[in-house]
């Protein structure tokens, strides 16, 4: 997965020489006349992102002058496996721990590529990937955690609903306990109902693919109880308050907040984190038939709170209620939730920066700041208690939606706190999980976002 990080040193290994715009001048004048001649011939000016390929004596290329605005900056490299000539690269550069851990991360990132539907052309190959020798200071640890969970993110939400439905998202989480000897449970079905689950059920009985709670356990019971818990919609069609075509286009990536909990718990496992970890997914798919749960039905939690469903579209908040309720009976050190759930939140912070609802201002505060640390940032909500009388139903407990429709994001986070207890450190993110356009590191399709600075924290607080 990380081959383009595994080149080897050899006599055709091309240096990369990272450079700033205002440091360009000062590097020019250290160079031999034809050099500084040959990069103002090629218009090389040291912007951000910007190339210039240097011949040697030979003709073959000897080196590459990248543009960057610093060199611990995560995406200074990113752009660069797919931009260069297939080879072996080495950062000729006095790079520190971050800066080396950084650039290391960034290249393995832009070397992501999804293709497991493109059939090869003989005529015409795919370009592969430059290599990137390991810089001497990188933190390999750390750019393997990172790297693996962000493409398990990846795969899982670009793969589409027709070969990733309940089971198969089961199954990728039966792989990652299995790959790290983690005890794994899944409930399906009407197993549901008999086992306290009646909100996931309702949501996901319509779908001939059963709705199913999927459960991972790791570490040892003693240490801190950590919960992570994901939305897993594995497409959302809203039910009978059906999206417009628009709208469904891309709900496959649905279940992105249950890629985000899975890829969490590698982390971690990878890690060895002296925690005890549990993943809870409820997965299912929320689409019409004659068993559909309907508008005003009023359902049972596993919280014993009843819920009047003011639109069947507002699902995802439905499934991770009996979620969360279950991970807080436990009384977690810390709970944790993702969730593609509302439009709300891209309007208000749009499609790169997660929202930040939490019940305590330290964990805020520590992800905030990891988010900043990490180049992995999130913005808080606020969970603001006058809103939450919108949620009030005359015939249940709550409603699953408002009436007026303002604060959307922040009545979905009010409406999950209901089922989860007071004294749990308990922080939801509602994420996009897509980048809409490529970046340097960042391809079009699913992106992990908050990811990184979840992990930090976790780290931080009990590593």
């Amino acid at each position: 997965m990380l081959a383009t990080l595994l080149a080897v040193e050899a006599p055709d290994t091309v240096a990369l020489t990272p450079v700033t715009k205002a440091g360009l001048p000062d590097w020019l004048a250290a160079q031999p006349a034809t050099v500084a001649a040959w990069v103002k011939a090629v218009g090389f000016a040291g912007d951000a992102g910007s190339t210039a390929f240097l011949p040697g004596a030979d003709g073959a290329l000897s080196r590459v002058l990248v543009g960057v605005s610093a060199t611990d900056d995560l995406w200074a490299f990113a752009g660069l496996p797919s931009a260069l000539p297939a080879g072996s690269y080495r950062i000729e550069a006095d790079l520190d721990r971050r800066a080396a851990t950084r650039a290391a991360l960034g290249w393995a990132l832009g070397s992501y590529r999804f293709g497991r539907y493109k059939k090869a052309d003989p005529a015409k190959p795919e370009k592969g990937f430059a290599g990137l020798v390991w810089p001497a200071e990188a933190d390999r640890g750390e750019v393997e955690r990172a790297a693996t969970a962000t493409f398990l993110v990846r795969d899982l939400v670009n793969t589409p609903a027709c070969d990733l439905g309940p089971a198969e998202l089961a199954d990728a989480a039966k792989d990652l306990a299995d790959e790290f000897q983690a005890g794994f449970d899944v409930i399906v079905g009407d197993d549901l109902l008999d086992r306290d689950y009646p909100a996931v059920h309702a949501v996901g009985r319509a779908s001939p693919r059963a709705p199913r709670l999927i459960d991972l356990r790791w570490g040892n019971p003693a240490h801190p109880k950590v919960t992570i818990v994901g939305k897993g919609v594995c497409f959302d069609s809203g039910g009978l308050d059906l999206k417009p075509s628009s709208g469904m286009l891309m709900m496959k990536k649905d279940m992105g907040g249950a890629a985000h909990a899975l890829a969490l718990g590698r982390m971690v496992m990878m890690a060895g984190l002296p925690v005890r970890l549990r993943v809870l997914v409820p997965a299912v798919e929320n689409v019409v038939s004659g068993d559909s749960f309907k508008p005003m039905d009023v359902l049972k939690t596993r919280k014993g709170i009843t819920v009047e469903v003011g639109n069947t579209d507002a699902e995802g908040r439905l499934i991770l209620c009996d979620a969360l309720a279950e991970a807080d009976s436990e009384k977690p050190d810390l709970l944790i939730d993702f969730a593609t759930l509302t439009g709300a939140a891209r309007v208000a912070l749009g499609p790169e920066l997660p929202a930040l609802m939490c019940n305590d201002d330290s964990l805020a505060a520590d992800l905030q700041a990891a988010g900043t640390e990490v180049d992995d940032p999130m913005w808080r909500l606020p969970l603001w208690a006058p809103y939450r009388k919108g949620l009030d139903s005359k015939v249940a407990d709550i409603n699953n939606v408002t009436t007026h429709g303002f604060a959307g994001a922040i009545t979905a986070g009010l409406f999950l706190q209901e089922f989860v207890g007071k004294a749990t450190p308990w922080a939801h993110l509602d994420t996009y999980a897509w980048n809409g356009g490529a970046r340097p590191g960042r391809p079009e399709g699913g992106e992990a976002l908050g990811l990184r600075a979840a992990y930090a924290v976790i780290a931080k607080r009990f590593g």
